[in-house]
């Protein structure tokens, strides 16, 4: 640089023959700004989408809930927890006693309908669904409950 430049008292006319003396300057101070605006839209753009996330679908935890599932026998216990948990349940508990099911499952992935289904789908009637006659009737004898309802 040019030692005119570097002086404090450098008049009109010298400035004006080294106009390269001011360039740098200038050109730093856009390189700045530039930097900043493109920080700022990153910042902008981060923070909207963490808004837009945090208001958007609200993830739920899991989701437990009991329903009728008629049967008889461990075979159905067996049967019946491990059809709920082939349809998505993480966990299922079958009260042979009360014919109970207890299912927690993510919402996201399966319904208490879908499980519903595919326990009927097995041969084993619930709240909703009735088990298909041929199902049924290949189910161990020990299997067999009442359908009179």
């Amino acid at each position: 640089m040019n030692r005119a430049c570097l002086t404090k008292n450098v008049n009109l006319h010298e400035q004006n023959q080294h106009a390269s003396c001011i360039r740098p300057i200038k050109i730093n101070f856009v390189r700045m700004k530039t930097i900043k605006l493109i920080f700022v839209i990153v910042l902008v753009v981060a923070f909207g989408a963490t808004i837009s996330a945090q208001t958007g679908t609200k993830v739920s935890g899991p989701k437990t809930e009991s329903f009728k599932v008629s049967g008889n026998c461990d075979m159905c216990k067996t049967r019946i927890e491990k059809t709920a948990k082939a349809e998505g349940a993480t966990k299922a508990d079958w009260d042979s006693k009360t014919k109970m099911i207890a299912v927690t499952f993510d919402p996201s992935k399966t319904s208490v309908d879908a499980i519903s289904k595919k326990l009927a789908s097995v041969g084993h009637d619930t709240e909703k669904y009735k088990a298909d006659d041929k199902v049924y009737d290949a189910l161990p004898t020990c299997c067999h409950y009442d359908r009179s309802k």
